[in-house]
């Protein structure tokens, strides 16, 4: 499976890192995870771009997940793609619904397919997906893909995470302030390298980064390395990474 980091940023925009989104693929298979700010444009820069790919997987609700959702949408349509389906948890029919209430120009204009999912596991576009429940202070979904890469989504550093990615090749983990900045429902360096203490995990990417990060990324990393025995790295958008 190859991932492409298309925004490792936050609600906090910097000019460097565009808002969260992954793009997934394999063979005859292609997912979009997330569709923050400008992912968009990042995706129209790969070879697959904004055409190739017609589903999109959510992890939670908050802004900087889903602001370029409607971009894609009408991107797809002006492109004379006829297709495309949203997934995420409770509350992604609706919210998808009510977006489409205020920009009611972009109803009907592709064959649109919304559906909810909770934890478990299911399928989408081709992949086999297994889902937990997030620690953050919206309901949201951790996402396992084919055994191979595991995404946290937003969360706090907990054990029932470092447990659900047991196994994978790579994890990408929110990591989002230095060990010196109080907060919750996000993760510290430490905190996630405590969590991660007896994972088998070869690659942490970490990634959803507050301009409180610049600066800091070697102290950040040796705070998780002095609990994680695997390769830590920074993701940066536009990375390309092979989870097997």
């Amino acid at each position: 499976m190859q991932l492409t980091f298309l925004g490792t940023g936050s609600a906090m925009p910097t000019g460097d890192r565009m808002q969260t989104g992954l793009l997934l693929e394999k063979p005859d298979s292609r997912l979009l995870v997330d569709c923050g700010s400008g992912v968009v444009h990042t995706l129209a820069r790969t070879d697959v771009g904004y055409e190739g790919v017609d589903t999109v997987l959510l992890t939670h609700h908050h802004l900087d997940h889903v602001s370029d959702l409607l971009a894609v949408l009408k991107a797809r349509w002006l492109a004379g793609e006829e297709h495309l389906t949203v997934v995420g948890p409770t509350g992604t029919e609706e919210l998808v619904t009510d977006l489409l209430e205020v920009h009611d120009y972009l109803q009907g204009r592709v064959d649109l397919t919304l559906r909810d999912v909770e934890a478990g596991s299911f399928e989408v576009a081709g992949f086999d997906v297994d889902a937990i429940e997030t620690r953050h202070s919206m309901q949201g979904l951790a996402y396992r893909f084919d055994d191979e890469l595991a995404f946290s989504a937003d969360t706090e550093a907990f054990a029932g995470m470092g447990e659900f990615a047991d196994g994978c090749s790579v994890l990408v983990h929110d990591c989002s302030f230095p060990d010196e900045v109080d907060v919750s429902n996000h993760p510290t360096p430490t905190q996630l390298g405590e969590s991660l203490a007896d994972v088998d995990v070869e690659e942490l990417y970490l990634t959803h980064l507050y301009p409180h990060t610049d600066g800091e990324h070697r102290e950040m990393q040796a705070s998780i390395e002095e609990h994680f025995d695997g390769h830590v790295a920074f993701a940066r958008d536009g990375l390309v990474v092979e989870a097997e």
